[in-house]
């Protein structure tokens, strides 16, 4: 039986994995951005909640590990050290140590140990060898230097002019139009020292200001712009914040400790009010330590503080959101399943009575439960951004294993689709990147011999396109070689010597099972085991992958996907007394043909508008006993560009379709994806559409018909 504490911690291990994905992403952003402060903030945040949540569950030898990591990053965001390649590299290797202890039950302890060992060695080596010397002549430091002034930081600042400012010539409001040209400035003037009207010099500067500044601008440059005045004021300024409070939490102080940080009072002031139990502001009023204007400017000031330390943070603090179990999610859904099956039970009921209360029931019902399915399917749906994140760091690795240069930009990250998707569409993906990196994108020489630049790009994009998601893998590289490919495959004896192909049927050549034209096999690829698996993997996601090629500009991957696996949008037809089900985005559309005398069964031609298209009868194709009717409805599907008829006794229309597995015994029949319930209890298979077409391409067409 798990305790609250095993929750406690399978729950940090979920959220370290998630921080992990982060801090992996920010750090192959830094690589691009070294100088972004507000990406080392984020990486040291991720690291300090690693570290601090894992010593609160007992994961000691992460805390211990992470320490030294953080420890790092503190020094480098202060600027005393630089962002460099090897850096990343260091980190990037804490990342996959963070991973595996983790993970810890898998791996070997003393090889986890001396691993964690190695790498923060090599931390230390880093920090030793580039830290800043203290006496190091700033244009010696290297361009990628991180700079202290890049950190975003609060500052105090007391200035109050001497009554003579203006009779030497300047401006306290010029000065502090400075001051707040620098950053997100807050002012609050002080005007008790003002006397009535008839006693006022005109000439006199009586006022004075406090200041709350958040700026990536150092002390010393707010200072510089008093520089012509500082013998005409007195000036002072300090650090509220120095960029390391995390959500401002270190910066939000009490009144009373900013009123004896600010020296207004002592702190036995402050002790002596509080224990006289009442609002500090009031009592040290009415003890005359303070004035009314001493006191609301410390209240401006902690305002101001709040404001600003907090602003920053404000739009990730907006997205609320809960931590949901994936199996209540996959549970939920079953319901709705199940629920929607039921409607379809529900109005077919009502419509055999024909009862006018109960069909508005019903259709009532229908509407909520539209509503909830597709609000529990919206749940499931996640962006594939996090999917392309892990990407980065695989093209970063054999992109240096391989010596090449390349750079992988992505797009749509924003695209959703269902979970399970997602989780099966990491395999095929990588398979698709590693080949278009050691395949698709040549060497810096052969590029720069060929006059592209040395850098080959690879781009990875998401978009929703009416109810699917495609996805596109496309590089610059030297495109396929439809002669090799040609050759190869009739050296294999898959086509016939001298067969005449469309350079698509060519490339389509490269999803059969160990093809391959590569002349050496490589540690990432070369034995011709990949792309058949991809085109299985989107295959078992009903999905498509489509591939075009131009010689010397590149290849292109397109991956077609449903949006969901759990119902989908069918077109229902009958055969016989069996009922089957298509999936609706793979019907093109619905004709009639006229039997011809004689014609028993078999399959044949469609003269569709001058087209030819092979025809395939159901009937035949699945024994069932009979005669077709005489004139028969064709369902004309497609796959890869290619399409075929499907003869059956009758279209039924369209049924939202609840995908249920087939049991193990018919895992092996590869015409049926899944069946799905009928609405009188009765069962409909699911038609895998490609293994159809592939049956059509590969069976011998004997009779014509016209339709």
């Amino acid at each position: 039986m798990n305790t609250q504490e095993d929750a406690h911690r399978a729950a940090y291990l979920e959220e370290a994995r998630e921080l992990l994905a982060d801090l992996e992403a920010s750090l192959l952003e830094l690589e691009r951005t070294p100088d972004d402060a507000d990406l080392l903030h984020k990486i040291f945040r991720a690291l300090h909640t690693i570290k601090g949540s894992g010593s609160m569950f007992g994961f000691d030898d992460i805390a211990a590990f992470t320490h030294d990591v953080e420890s790092v990053f503190d020094r480098v965001r202060n600027g005393l050290l630089a962002v460099n390649g090897r850096l990343l590299d260091l980190s990037l290797r804490a990342c996959d140590h963070i991973k595996s202890l983790l993970s810890s039950e898998d791996e070997d302890a003393a090889t986890l140990d001396a691993d964690g060992r190695e790498i923060l060695e090599g931390f230390r080596a880093f920090g030793g060898e580039t830290a800043k010397p203290a006496t190091e002549a700033p244009q010696a430091e290297p361009a990628a230097q991180a700079s202290p002034a890049a950190v975003m930081r609060i500052f105090r600042l007391r200035f109050q002019p001497h009554a003579g400012m203006l009779a030497s010539g300047n401006n306290p409001l010029h000065l502090l139009e400075d001051v707040a040209a620098l950053g997100d400035c807050r002012l609050y003037v002080h005007v008790e020292n003002i006397p009535p009207l008839d006693g006022l010099d005109p000439e006199a500067c009586l006022a004075w200001w406090d200041c709350v500044i958040r700026t990536t601008s150092d002390a010393a440059a707010l200072t510089d712009v008093f520089v012509f005045a500082e013998d005409d004021c007195e000036l002072s300024v300090e650090v509220l914040d120095d960029g390391c409070a995390v959500n401002g939490e270190q910066v939000h102080c009490r009144l009373g400790d900013i009123l004896v940080a600010r020296g207004d009072i002592t702190p036995e002031d402050l002790a002596e009010a509080l224990s006289s139990q009442r609002r500090l502001g009031d009592i040290l009023k009415d003890k005359g330590v303070v004035s009314n204007g001493q006191v609301a400017s410390a209240l401006s000031e902690q305002a101001a503080v709040r404001e600003l330390a907090v602003k920053h943070h404000e739009r990730a603090e907006k997205t609320s959101s809960i931590r949901v179990a994936a199996d209540k999610l996959d549970a939920l859904v079953d319901l709705v399943g199940e629920l929607v099956i039921v409607q379809a039970q529900i109005r077919q009921a009502v419509e055999e009575r024909g009862d006018p209360l109960l069909r508005s029931l019903a259709e009532h019902l229908e509407r909520l439960g539209d509503s909830l399915r597709d609000s529990t399917l919206s749940i499931r749906m996640l962006p594939i951004g996090a999917t392309f994140g892990k990407f980065r760091r695989l093209v970063r690795d054999l992109t240096a294993e391989l010596g090449k240069e390349i750079e992988l930009v992505t797009t749509g990250e924003e695209t959703e689709l269902d979970k399970t998707v997602i989780e099966r569409l990491g395999d095929p993906l990588v398979h698709l990147l590693r080949n278009s990196i050691d395949h698709g994108i040549e060497s810096p020489e052969a590029r720069a011999a060929a006059g592209k630049p040395a850098t080959g790009v690879i781009r990875l994009g998401a978009a929703h396109a009416g109810g699917e998601v495609v996805i596109t893998v496309a590089d610059d590289g030297a495109g396929l070689d439809a002669a090799a490919i040609r050759t190869r495959a009739e050296e294999r004896g898959l086509v016939p010597p001298g067969l005449e192909m469309t350079p698509k049927e060519l490339y389509n050549l490269i999803f059969l099972p160990g093809f391959s034209t590569a002349k050496a096999v490589t540690s990432i690829s070369g034995r011709g085991v990949g792309m058949d698996v991809v085109k299985r993997a989107i295959e078992t996601l009903r999905g498509v992958v489509e591939i075009d090629s131009e010689p010397g500009r590149g290849t292109t991957i397109t991956v077609r996907l449903p949006l969901t696996l759990a119902i989908i949008d069918g077109l229902q037809v009958q055969v016989g007394a069996q009922y089957y089900v298509l999936p609706l985005a793979s019907v093109g559309e619905c004709l009639e043909m006229a039997r011809e005398p004689g014609n028993g069964g078999e399959a044949g031609m469609l003269n569709m508008r001058g087209e030819v298209v092979p025809c395939l009868r159901l009937r035949d194709l699945f024994a069932i006993d009979g005669a077709p009717p005489d004139i028969e409805p064709i369902v004309v599907v497609a796959v890869d560009g290619i399409r075929v008829g499907l003869a059956v006794d009758r279209v039924i229309g369209e049924h939202q379709t609840v995908i249920k597995s087939l049991g193990p015994l018919y895992r092996d029949i590869g015409e049926f994806s899944g069946a799905t319930i009928r609405g009188d209890g009765r069962l409909a298979l699911i038609l895998d559409v490609a293994a159809l077409v592939r049956r059509a391409e590969s069976s011998e067409i004997r009779r014509p018909a016209t339709v």
